[in-house]
């Protein structure tokens, strides 16, 4: 019989440890404490490595083992140690890093001016992106582990991730998105000692494969067509050629805005939106069955079955709510372009509830954290926790490939530009 992928990882640790060493570190084991308390086993044995793989260097660098022969041209030799104190999921511990006489000894493992473990900054960064405060990431690390670490430094080290995010916000996008979904979240920053609404520009694309890629994040004071426009020329000019489908709310100069810049993009009202809109005008007592109603109209098999179902609608609710036929007959035009899609793929087009998902887990993030102190840190904020919802884009979106043939019929001149 063949070993179980467990056993066989077992075995390796069994011989990359030998028992006897084993046997030996845990001799003297009674108690958990003794293994993982303030001065258990499991620190002192991390203090021993660390020393020891640091020594190992030294001895790389200066080309002799501790008091071998001189092994470098320059005569250059060990001085002493110095005390450095740092901090990891174990703890603190002090540690003694060795030091050469010239003073050219850079360690790898614990950098000169490094103060934490390798993966601690890591461990921060995750623990801020899923929306802990600095002082609960610094409470948490101090009940955990016993590690004492500011909420400055905790602040400092997310302030790491600033060229990263302006890397990300600048960097070369695709050729084509087929897909492009656009829309807006509301956060909160303090200006002048007051609490002010601040609008996040949020544009995800579906490129050829299907996979959905956060492609920017931009800040305003509110949200409106003329920044809109700025946006998508920012895509534009970062190398988007065309966009096939572009799925928008209702806001006004909108599509507009897209067409300046993309002339040749459909754009399609998301219909969420639209429904989400319409519902404001009626009493909650009506609303589920104004929704049923208007759901005849979106999920008509063809234009003109969807036309009748509005001219229907209308007749039984113009009397009470005549602002929302009109409405729909308004945006009739941006409403209709999924007609021209197969029924399994047009909720892939017609709504955008890829990025109200999206919005729903920022919204999460942001919601007990009052107001930010500069937009900035908002971004610093829905980066990180954009790059954590990123790592389950693994598969392309339902009915891809479906969707994809489709519009490769319906563009082809995008898809083989002359």
């Amino acid at each position: 019989m063949t070993d179980s992928k467990e056993t066989k990882q077992i075995k390796q640790i069994d011989h990359a440890i030998p028992q006897a060493l084993l046997d030996h570190v845990i001799a003297t084991y009674k108690k958990p404490a003794d293994l993982i308390g303030e001065n258990g086993l499991l620190k002192q044995l991390t203090k021993a490595v660390i020393e020891a793989a640091l020594n190992a260097e030294m001895a790389e660098h200066l080309g002799h083992d501790r008091h071998g022969a001189v092994g470098n041209s320059s005569g250059n030799v060990r001085n002493g140690h110095s005390a450095k104190t740092i901090t990891g999921e174990f703890g603190e511990v002090e540690i003694a890093v060795p030091r050469d006489r010239e003073a050219r000894f850079a360690p790898q493992l614990i950098g000169k001016h490094q103060r934490r473990f390798p993966g601690m900054d890591e461990r921060i960064l995750s623990l801020y992106a899923r929306g802990m405060s600095t002082r609960e990431i610094a409470a948490h690390l101090q009940e955990m582990f016993g590690a004492e670490v500011s909420p400055a430094l905790i602040s400092a080290i997310t302030d790491t991730v600033a060229d990263e995010v302006r890397a990300w916000q600048s960097r070369p996008l695709d050729r084509l998105y087929p897909i492009i979904y656009l829309d807006c979240l509301m956060v909160k920053t303090r200006e002048a000692g007051h609490s002010a609404n601040r609008a996040i520009y949020l544009a995800i694309g579906v490129n050829t494969d299907g996979l959905k890629e956060v492609l920017g994040l931009w800040t305003a004071p509110t949200e409106g067509a003329k920044f809109w426009l700025s946006v998508v020329t920012d895509l534009k000019n970062r190398g988007v050629a065309d966009i096939l489908i572009a799925c928008v709310d209702g806001l006004k100069g909108f599509p507009e805005a897209i067409e300046a810049v993309f002339p040749r993009a459909e754009v399609q009202l998301c219909l969420v939106h639209l429904v989400r809109h319409s519902l404001n005008f009626v009493s909650w007592k009506q609303r589920k069955e104004v929704a049923a109603d208007l759901r005849t109209i979106y999920t008509a098999a063809t234009v003109d079955e969807a036309a009748v179902a509005l001219e229907k609608f209308a007749a039984t609710w113009d009397a009470q709510y005549p602002q929302i036929a009109k409405s729909w007959r308004n945006n009739w035009a941006r409403i209709i372009p999924f007609f021209a899609y197969a029924p399994e793929i047009r909720k892939v087009i017609y709504t955008t509830n890829a990025i109200e998902s999206v919005n729903f887990s920022l919204r999460k993030l942001i919601k007990t954290r009052g107001a930010f102190p500069t937009d900035e840190a908002a971004i610093k904020l829905l980066y990180l926790g954009l790059r954590n919802i990123a790592k389950r884009w693994t598969m392309p979106i339902h009915n891809w490939k479906q969707a994809m043939s489709q519009l490769m019929i319906r563009f082809d001149k995008q898809f083989n530009p002359a």
